[in-house]
């Protein structure tokens, strides 16, 4: 059975396999790396051109479906008279959800605009929609700038344009590996009859996609079956805020000091030099130290945390009430210590 399926779709690695055969009944089910050998030894998968998986990325995703849809453009179509056709392709971010798969002969800003307008119709307004700065999406880069149709539809419907980052493909890595299922799954690799039949096998895949296969980023899960869902995503607790947001006087453990930072931002603590940014220039700032670290406060709020390089007493300099910022007093001379 495993050779069956794997020579029936080979795309499908041993997590898939592995779903598959449960969906079927087989007892008991094997393990993922049992299909993986049994594959080895069938010689249906080459151990020696396994790519690694790279570990460096980090899977993000939005909270609920129509928040965000990633949408691009993808060839690689091929017409019996010769004639090359793409895809507007677009994803729901949140669930995988396949809203556009349209394809056109000639990649022209009314006919991406079209595509567009269709899946507005079929699946309703997202929030927002993320591509990349291909001309037929957006005009913000010209010289000078222009608002392209795709824009103006987008704007038109309330919807909200993001652009990803030049030389970014990642930003929209999920409308990416939604191509990646469109070469291998469906095929491109061979000629279709003419546009119409391309669009009809086209959109009978999408459909097969979205209801009926597993997608392994969801837990193995169709995509309608997280699109269609109404029920709202989980929502992490806030952590609770302490009221005092700077430590307390009576801990022991250290000493609050006064200083005025300079005007690049320089505070001078004991001889040690410590920037806080020019954002922090000329005001009073009340500095917490131990023996270990100095920490710089404005109010209630700390804007750095610095390992203490020199050690000893250090003068306090007027130095006020923790809480009581009204009194706080800074040094009238230009002493470092």
């Amino acid at each position: 059975m495993i050779a069956r399926l794997r020579r029936a779709h080979p795309s499908w690695g041993p997590r898939r396999l592995v779903f598959e055969l449960a969906k079927a009944g087989v007892e008991p089910v094997p393990s993922e790396s049992g299909v993986y050998r049994a594959l080895t030894r069938l010689g249906l998968v080459d151990p020696d051109v396994r790519r690694p998986r790279e570990k460096k990325w980090k899977r993000w995703e939005r909270g609920s479906p129509m928040e965000l849809w990633q949408m691009d453009v993808v060839g690689g179509f091929v017409l019996a008279d010769g004639r090359r056709v793409k895809a507007l392709t677009g994803v729901d971010d949140h669930s995988r959800f396949c809203v556009s798969a349209f394809l056109m002969v000639r990649e022209s800003s009314q006919r991406v605009c079209d595509g567009l307008a269709l899946a507005l119709r079929t699946y309703g307004v997202p929030g927002q929609v993320l591509t990349d700065n291909g001309k037929v999406f957006t005009g913000r880069f010209n010289r000078p700038p222009v608002e392209v149709l795709f824009d103006r539809v987008l704007r038109e419907n309330g919807v909200e344009h993001l652009l990803t980052q030049p030389r970014s493909p990642t930003t929209t890595g999920k409308v990416e590996r939604f191509h990646r299922a469109i070469r291998t799954e469906f095929r491109t690799d061979r000629v279709f009859e003419d546009l119409a039949t391309a669009q009809a096998e086209l959109d009978a895949w999408v459909d097969q996609y979205n209801y009926q296969r597993p997608h392994q980023a969801l837990g193995m899960v169709t995509p309608a079956s997280r699109f269609l869902n109404d029920a709202p995503a989980s929502v992490a607790p806030l952590r609770p805020v302490l009221a005092q947001g700077r430590p307390d006087a009576a801990r022991g453990d250290g000493d609050w000091v006064a200083r005025r930072a300079s005007g690049v931002g320089v505070v001078t603590v004991n001889w040690q030099q410590v920037c806080l940014g020019i954002a922090a220039a000329g005001r009073n700032i009340d500095v917490w130290v131990t023996d270990q670290v100095l920490q710089f406060y404005d109010g209630d709020t700390l804007l750095r945390t610095e390992k203490r390089s020199t050690p000893g007493p250090v003068r306090k300099k007027r130095a006020s009430i923790p809480g009581g910022r009204e009194t706080l007093r800074a040094s009238g001379t230009n002493q470092p210590t």
